[in-house]
């Protein structure tokens, strides 16, 4: 058995920036829509309170040393983090990470993934308005070119990772690129001319019809999250009973962590270029209200039989692609974190370093 690779999705959004005090007024950040989350109904998990990191600002060296090294100490293998690249040289929230870069600290492997998507004032708030803050635009192969070279550094970085001695980079959604195909082509063409083997470039994909569609497009893999599937069961009752409770009651749409976890495993996909993407949980309603979905009865044991299954069914597989990418590290908007909270502690994280160390 190969001992697994698990990356966990990072979020930068825990500082203020100019965009955001612009659009959503001074010192916003994610902790502002956390703080404020309330419950939809009974037993609704809201809202969720940071245990050990706290409040954290993400400019302080001392916080993402921390993350780091509790990451590291429960078997994680590096962070993914959302890097944002709106086209013509915009980057937002890229602070972070560029000071990880720049000074060598953490330690801590870590691999880039280009969340390619207009940010609109729906994503952040409960209001039914969807006004473009930031478009995402894709303005020819010169801002290709542009965007490659504005992440070489990064590359080249002895901490990224690597599959088969290539850089991973994650493409959150593919068919938004007016030609994917040729901007793979460009940038390994670029990679190739600039000392690298090539770049392992992974396709996010959130409906698993698209999976072969992504690889015909010449992305080397795919990760699978299925978070949406469940919600699109094909009960006409259980669907029913979903937009009632969100149209009458104004309750989110819910569905158990147990019935998400059976059809991960049921959709497990053991192809050598296909990863599993899970999450420890799933609740954006400090972002979008009764609009939400949520993922109820997440649970560390619930979570550990989930990941469990997992490690059991891709143990198979060569041990450069057995991974497993899990969403997220921090994303408390939307409920999916495996930093510690108030009331499971470090729950989640010892079952990862528990069944890591069984399994290895």
């Amino acid at each position: 058995m190969t001992e697994a690779r698990v990356i966990a999705f990072y979020l930068p959004q825990f500082y203020p920036i100019p965009e955001n005090d612009k659009w959503w007024g001074k010192g916003f950040t994610e902790w502002t829509n956390v703080g404020k989350a309330k419950p939809f109904f009974m037993g609704h998990y809201q809202p969720r309170v940071p245990a050990d990191l706290g409040y954290y600002d993400l400019r302080l060296t001392e916080v993402r040393e921390a993350q780091a090294q509790m990451a590291r100490e429960h078997g994680i293998e590096g962070f993914c983090y959302w890097h944002y690249w709106f086209g013509n040289g915009i980057r937002l929230l890229d602070r972070p990470f560029n000071e990880v870069l720049a000074s060598g600290k953490p330690d801590f492997p870590f691999c880039l993934g280009w969340a390619n998507h207009s940010w609109k004032a729906k994503t952040w708030t409960a209001s039914k308005e969807d006004k473009v803050l930031i478009e995402q635009k894709y303005p020819g192969i010169k801002d290709y070119s542009d965007h490659f070279f504005s992440v070489l550094p990064a590359f080249k970085d002895k901490r990224y990772i690597r599959i088969n001695n290539m850089p991973l980079f994650i493409i959150w959604d593919p068919m938004d690129l007016p030609d994917a195909s040729a901007f793979i082509k460009h940038w390994n063409d670029l990679a190739k001319s600039n000392g690298l083997d090539g770049i392992h470039f992974i396709a996010y994909c959130v409906a698993k019809a698209n999976i072969e569609k992504y690889l015909e497009l010449g992305f080397n893999s795919v990760t699978f999250d299925s978070i949406a599937e469940p919600f699109k069961n094909s009960n006409v009752l259980f669907r029913l009973n979903l937009w009632a409770r969100r149209k009458f009651l104004a309750i989110p749409k819910s569905v158990n962590y147990k019935l998400y976890s059976r059809y991960v495993i049921k959709n497990t996909n053991v192809t050598e270029n296909v990863f599993p993407c899970i999450l420890p949980n799933f609740d954006h309603s400090p972002r979008s209200g009764k609009r939400a979905l949520v993922l109820t009865n997440s649970t560390p044991e619930n979570f550990g039989k989930l990941f469990e299954s997992l490690l059991i069914n891709i143990r198979s597989k060569n041990s450069e692609n057995n991974i497993i990418f899990i969403k997220a590290w921090n994303e408390w908007g939307e409920g999916n974190y495996l930093e510690p909270d108030l009331k499971y502690g470090k729950g989640y994280l010892m079952k990862i370093k528990e069944l890591l160390e069984r399994y290895s």
